[in-house]
């Protein structure tokens, strides 16, 4: 059998703020047997804009995106909040073209975000790397609720040598990010990643994952303005192995 060719959707945030993590996705699917490619026509999945209400430039960035993802048997995507517009949200867009609506549902079916790409699709079990400390994980709203995410990335976390996953009091409540929300919004939003800081720090991790740089951005930033000796990454990144060849997600400089 035929490795399975995936097209690995790097995001925005990961390609111009943590591409550590697209790195680190790319060596858990090759692990896994999958040949990747990351097509260099990708651009934006189109959800800040569709989310605004601007369905038009959403459109116009989703047929970008169509194209530049056609030949793969599957999309991989290290991102809750972008797997979940392509899956959930592409074939409404086009609902009124029906050649590109077809289009739009075949990238859907095949789209998948990455921790749940390893364990659903492709039946990983454990990764066969040590962590040494406390893992505690946040479930992002888009991959919880828009994908399914759960006990996945808890799986494969808690196979790995060393590694001690603790619970947070509230690790379904949404951190404050959402997007443009807490643009729109940032006195909400502050209380809500303060709220969020607070719990993280009481469970006495070492280090917070998740599968979302939007979200990891966000508490990570509030985490050291609150001086929390609490190192944030992306899920992919401790999966893969990688935590002594990148700094922490808004590392104090002071301390590395």
């Amino acid at each position: 059998m035929s490795s399975p060719t995936v097209g690995l959707f790097v995001t925005c945030l990961i390609d111009l703020f943590r591409p550590s993590a697209g790195f680190a996705a790319i060596a858990l699917l090759e692990d896994a047997g999958c040949q990747v490619e990351v097509p260099e026509i990708q651009t934006c999945c189109g959800q800040p804009a569709y989310n605004s209400g601007d369905r038009k430039d959403a459109i116009l960035v989703a047929r970008g995106l169509i194209d530049a993802f056609a030949p793969f048997d599957y999309v991989v995507v290290p991102s809750g909040s972008c797997a979940g517009m392509i899956r959930h949200h592409y074939p409404g867009l086009f609902a009124q073209m029906p050649e590109l609506a077809r289009q739009a549902q075949a990238l859907a079916d095949k789209t998948h975000e990455l921790v749940s790409f390893l364990v659903d699709v492709l039946g990983v079990k454990q990764v066969p790397v040590a962590f040494k400390g406390k893992l505690a994980y946040h479930d992002s709203c888009s991959a919880l609720r828009e994908m399914g995410i759960h006990d996945q990335p808890r799986q494969l976390l808690s196979s790995m040598d060393g590694a001690e996953l603790v619970a947070l009091e509230n690790p379904e409540t949404c951190c404050g990010f959402g997007g443009t929300f807490c643009v729109k919004y940032p006195e909400i939003s502050g209380r809500m990643v303060d709220d969020k800081a607070r719990d993280i720090e009481a469970s006495g991790a070492d280090t917070l994952v998740g599968p979302d740089l939007g979200c990891l951005l966000n508490m990570a930033g509030k985490l050291r303005r609150r001086g929390a000796a609490v190192e944030v990454r992306h899920v992919a990144e401790v999966l893969a192995g990688k935590t002594d060849k990148t700094p922490p997600i808004a590392a104090d400089p002071k301390r590395s």
